[in-house]
């Protein structure tokens, strides 16, 4: 058991997803932790990497079987698991999902091991079917992580309308910001320059609108005020601001969203006022775009804990946000 590996179970790069981001910088600081173990991955079919097994086939409804079988070959230390719903939901020829019943299936077939899992599903305001799912949850793992407080005390508060008696293995584990992703002012420009920014024009002060572009993150609401608050700023402090919206849509179901946001900032980007960069916000290029804003703002509908904010709060950057 000395040298038994430490494995994870979620989505995974190159997968355009959340998950796959914050599991990636999970695994490396899982990995700084435990030294003496290996920490591998079992993910969906699309994830690469050294330590990656990509064999997550959500198509079937026995999938579970694979990754059980996989566990049980690897002789694992501890099983870490991601959870968010779309990632273990098999739909049938109907097209009607199984509400992750092969997740929860799967937590029971390696129950001799120490499983450990991380929710991203949790709210305040729960429906009867995620409440029981986040129950029953509960019940197969001996460690539930969430990231907020709020949310464990919401959730016993929704439990005990229900009768429910409260897990007693929930851990609060805030979603942290990593300390090591800081640059000075002086290295700024050479930052620009390494983005390809510096040629196109973008102002010296920076407003940001950096991440994943999806409709819950609500561009729309700072692109539709940016020309009265471009004006007011430089009506101010006699400075031009130009705003940076930089990103890449990761749900197709989000593409309406995404082109007619892109849009409106082209047509703002034409009165010389805003920018738009399309990447993929991952890894250390994530922080190095939004480390040459001078403070970035975070639209929202979500109350849960935002990987973005996270990665602004690790840049000791000011921000502005909704949720």
């Amino acid at each position: 058991m000395h040298n038994n590996p430490i494995v994870m179970v979620s989505s995974y790069p190159p997968r355009l997803c959340g998950i796959a981001t914050f599991a990636e910088e999970a695994r490396e600081f899982i990995q700084k932790a435990n030294p003496q173990r290996e920490v591998l991955v079992i993910s969906h079919t699309d994830g690469r990497g050294k330590g990656v097994f990509p064999i997550i086939d959500i198509n079937r409804p026995d999938w579970w079987k694979a990754v059980a079988e996989k566990i049980r070959d690897l002789d694992a230390y501890a099983i870490h698991l991601e959870h968010e719903y779309s990632l273990y939901e098999y739909r049938d020829k109907r097209g009607i999902g199984d509400n992750s019943e092969g997740f929860l299936t799967l937590l029971e077939a390696i129950s001799d091991y120490p499983i450990v899992v991380e929710p991203h599903t949790v709210h305040g305001r729960l429906r009867d079917a995620e409440a029981n799912f986040i129950y029953d949850l509960c019940q197969r793992s001996d460690v539930v992580l969430f990231k907020c407080h709020y949310q464990k005390w919401r959730l016993e508060w929704t439990f005990a309308g229900n009768g429910w008696k409260a897990p007693r293995n929930i851990m609060v584990v805030p979603h942290g910001a990593r300390p090591d992703r800081r640059w000075g002012m002086d290295e700024i420009p050479e930052l620009r320059k390494e983005l390809g920014l510096e040629e196109t024009g973008l102002s010296d002060h920076v407003v940001g609108m950096i991440g994943w572009i999806q409709s819950n993150k609500r561009w729309d609401i700072l692109l539709s005020m940016w020309d009265e608050v471009h004006e007011e700023i430089k009506r101010r402090s006699g400075q031009e601001w130009d705003l940076l919206a930089a990103g890449t849509m990761r749900d197709p179901d989000h593409r309406d969203d995404y082109e007619k946001w892109t849009k409106e900032v082209w047509r703002l980007g034409h009165k010389g006022i805003a920018h738009y960069h399309e990447f993929v916000p991952r890894g250390e290029l994530y922080y190095k775009m939004m480390a040459i804003c001078d403070f970035i703002v975070l639209p929202s509908t979500d109350e849960t804990q935002s990987g973005t904010l996270a990665r602004i709060i690790a840049l000791n950057k000011p921000y502005i946000t909704t949720a």
